[in-house]
Formats: structure tokens, C-alpha cells, sequence
């Protein structure tokens, strides 16, 4: 399971994506499957959230996987004893302990995804105003030598990125205050 959690981290974007095209196509495993409900992967905006999930789910695992390891059982053994249900344990023992790290792997694999383009680039299909993706605009206006636009679209990115990066440590610190307070 481990290999199957790193396995985005391993390959190379491009062959991620390409990939992943060829699963979600009509003729691909998954697209043919999806097909016959009429629902098309590839070249959508659905083909695109599949490959940044596809390259960001090792962000969300990895930052989560090392607290749920930590939680001790005799918590939920003891929400049991009291008559909680399983849905009451996960929400009001579990979900408080791991919220940090949930809401940091997130935000990095959100991060991650903003700038996304190997994987992406061959599922989106580069449909103008459709799954047009943002680096394949800048590497659009580079191949035009618009480096003004290009430039204009990398610092826009980069605010966005420092806006993400922020708004994850206020989320964290606040988190972390609140979960130590309730322990």
C-alpha cells in the first residue's frame, strides 16, 4: 500500500499523465467504464481534478498517516464505553486529533496541484477557456516570446501560492490551539 501511496511521487509527471490519459479515454479501462454511464473523463475538467488528485493524495495521506498512528485507542475504546456510535467516535474523537495535519496535507496538495503540469497537461485536453491550465498558458506566451505575459501569469501564481502557504499556517496554528484546549 505503501508503494501504491508513493507511486505519484515516483513517476514522472509526464508519464503520469499520459498515463492517465490512456486509462480515461473511451478506450481506456476506466473511460470505457465510465462511458456507458455517459460520463467522459478525458479531456474535461473531471480528467483534470482525477490528475490532481491522482498527484496529491500522497501530500494528504503522508501529513495524516503519522497522527492517526499516535492516536491512542483507548480513546475510542473509551467513547464506546460511553455509548458513542462510530459516526459520533470519528467526528468527536478522531476528526479533532488529525484536523491539523488533514488541513495542512490538503492546502499542500492544493499547492501542488496550482502548478501542476506534466500530469495535467495530456488529460485536460488544452481546450481554450475550457482546461486550459495555467502553466501551459505561461509556456504558451514563453513560445510567443510574451515574456511580459508570461511573467504576469507566473507572479499571479506565485500570490496565489504564498496566499495558500499563509492561510495553511493561520489554519494550523488555530487548530492546533483549539485540539490542545480540548485535550
Amino acid at each position: 500500500m505503501n508503494g501504491i501511496i508513493e507511486l505519484p511521487f515516483a513517476l514522472p509527471t509526464a508519464v503520469a499523465g499520459i498515463a492517465l490519459t490512456h486509462l480515461t479515454t473511451t478506450n481506456g479501462w476506466l473511460g470505457a467504464f465510465f462511458a456507458k454511464f455517459g460520463i467522459k473523463i478525458a479531456y474535461t475538467r473531471l480528467g483534470i481534478i482525477f490528475a490532481l488528485i491522482f498527484v496529491g493524495i500522497p501530500f494528504v495521506v503522508r501529513a495524516v498517516q503519522p497522527v492517526l498512528e499516535k492516536v491512542d485507542i483507548q480513546y475510542e475504546e473509551a467513547a464506546n464505553m460511553l455509548g458513542a456510535t462510530n459516526r459520533q467516535t470519528v467526528y468527536r474523537v478522531i476528526l479533532p486529533e488529525i484536523l491539523p495535519a488533514l488541513i495542512g496535507g490538503f492546502t499542500m496538495s492544493f499547492a501542488r496541484g496550482l502548478g501542476e503540469y506534466g500530469s495535467v497537461v495530456f488529460i485536460a485536453g488544452n481546450t481554450p477557456y475550457e482546461t486550459e491550465i495555467a502553466p501551459l498558458m505561461i509556456m504558451s506566451k514563453l513560445q510567443e516570446y510574451d515574456y511580459a505575459s508570461a511573467t504576469s501569469i507566473a507572479l499571479v501564481m506565485l500570490f496565489i501560492a504564498f496566499i495558500i502557504l499563509f492561510i495553511n499556517a493561520v489554519l494550523q496554528s488555530r487548530t492546533s490551539k483549539i485540539v490542545s484546549g480540548i485535550s
